[in-house]
């Protein structure tokens, strides 16, 4: 009992750090030896709870503050589906005949189970876009259990991010929950994810911030990740992560899963970046995004050593469009982007990240790293170039088709060459002309009968026209298809 209160006793004084753990050394007598100041950790002041909560060490006040802001959403979409599997097969169809019962097309019903975050008291919603991708009827259920028919006002794929509005709000006021900064979260940060998960009801968990600016967890163009272990599971996109202060600072989309539930590795969209589609759908608007008018790839460990960089980081410009942005600023092929706005950039999703948070007029300082040497340039973040849209309509074999000038920014979307011309195809509609002759969302049109198709005038103006027989040149998944039509 004595040489535990001794050791007790001088712990404060001759405790140190050695080889990364507690080492402690008497001297003759028991009297500890001097140790260094600097190896010793000062304990954090104590201070006596200030309220229950304090003393009951509980979550309950941000809970309280934070969860009649999340809600239920319920998404349904009808399909048409064919009555038997075989339907699509040549062989049935001849047996039995097309127009039997057993090829008619009936209406299938799905429904999809998300969560959203009221983001404006008029009832303006955020939530996850595949969560209400497709669907022909979306409701929500608040908090104290009243539904509401809702309109999709906003879907933004590229950041799987929608935005509804509360169609019928009978002047009722909801709570908004307010955006926090996602970029002063650290790892190690305490977090709560709130939302719907197995359609079970509201539920809270809670964890860490176990990672940052996490890629390769969705298709998305922005990825750009918050990792957290509080437990997400299916039924939770589309809801709440949220500081200790009540704050949002995420939008939870995504979950690392073999067996369908939580093992502890859950994906949230930074607030930051909500908040822009947030503010998009409540002004009613489109979202417009600066564009670089560059093509970024990742710096590998052989590119570093080949340019000096003490290490693999950064975003390395490959291909510079003529007279965009990136080159008005005197960017050139071959410099390295290390920072921007003072955030380092690791890699290019980082630098997308960035440019799509901030407004259009804006400026951003950017650090890169050329010729051995760093330098910085103050750009001013615009738009893409307008990209001219046309609709082919009446008796053509091309009618029911949306199509789109393929300008400098849609080259760089579809993995294009800056120089490459033609119209890429925006739309078809279903069950019209141009889907029976078999053309796809994304093909690009390069030539109809021996003329070059350059803008979507030009596609239009050619569709127009009644020739026995069309020869149609398009590019599709990378590849050049020649075919022959009848008129």
């Amino acid at each position: 009992m004595i040489r535990r209160m001794v050791l007790v006793a001088v712990s404060s004084a001759a405790i140190g750090l050695a080889g990364g753990q507690f080492a402690l050394t008497l001297g003759q007598g028991g009297e500890a030896p001097a140790v260094p100041s600097a190896t010793i950790a000062e304990a954090p002041p104590r201070e006596v709870p200030a309220s229950r909560a304090q003393v009951q060490l509980s979550f309950a006040p941000v809970v309280k503050a934070v969860a009649p802001s999340v809600v239920n959403v319920y998404a349904t979409t009808i399909t048409e589906q064919a009555a038997s599997p075989f339907a699509s097969d040549p062989f049935f169809q001849r047996f039995f005949g097309g127009d039997s019962p057993f090829f008619q097309q009936r209406p299938r019903e799905s429904q999809s189970l998300g969560s959203g975050v009221i983001v404006d008291p008029s009832g303006v919603v955020l939530t996850n876009s595949h969560v209400v991708n497709g669907a022909t009827d979306i409701r929500i259920s608040v908090a104290d259990g009243r539904e509401f028919a809702v309109d999709l006002v906003l879907d933004d794929p590229k950041t799987d991010l929608a935005v509804l509005r509360i169609r019928d709000t009978g002047g009722a006021i909801f709570p908004a929950a307010s955006f926090g900064n996602s970029d002063a979260l650290e790892v190690g940060d305490l977090v709560l994810a709130i939302g719907n998960p197995f359609g079970v009801g509201q539920t809270v968990t809670s964890g860490i911030v176990s990672a940052l600016a996490r890629t390769g967890v969705e298709s998305s163009n922005y990825e750009f990740f918050i990792q957290t272990d509080a437990a997400i599971n299916p039924g939770n996109s589309g809801g709440a992560l949220v500081d200790l202060d009540g704050h949002l600072v995420g939008i939870n989309t995504a979950i690392f899963t073999r067996g369908g539930g939580s093992i502890g590795i859950g994906f949230a969209i930074p607030a930051n970046m909500a908040r822009v589609v947030a503010e998009a759908g409540i002004a009613g608007g489109a979202i417009v995004r600066p564009w670089f008018g560059a093509r970024l790839q990742e710096v590998t460990t052989d590119i570093a050593n080949s340019l000096g960089l003490d290490r693999p980081r950064g975003a390395l410009i490959t291909e510079i469009a003529p007279g965009g942005p990136a080159e008005r600023a005197g960017f050139k092929p071959g410099d390295v982007i290390l920072s921007a706005d003072g955030f380092a950039v690791d890699q290019p999703s980082a630098f997308d990240f960035r440019l799509a948070t901030k407004s259009i007029g804006s400026n951003s300082e950017i650090a890169f790293f050329r010729n051995g040497a760093e330098a910085r340039v103050s750009l001013t973040l615009e738009p893409p170039p307008q990209a001219d849209t046309a609709r082919v309509d009446g008796n053509t074999r091309f009618a029911g088709t949306t199509v789109e000038t393929i300008t400098a920014a849609v080259a760089q979307e579809l993995g294009l060459s800056f120089n490459s011309r033609g119209v890429v195809v925006r739309d078809v509609e279903r069950g019209s002309p141009s889907d029976r002759l078999g053309l796809r969302a994304g093909d690009v049109i390069l030539n109809l009968n021996g003329r070059d198709v350059v803008t979507a005038a030009d596609f239009r103006s050619i569709a127009d026209a009644r020739p026995e027989s069309w020869q149609i040149v398009l590019q599709r998944g990378g590849r050049v298809f020649r075919s022959f039509v009848s008129g």
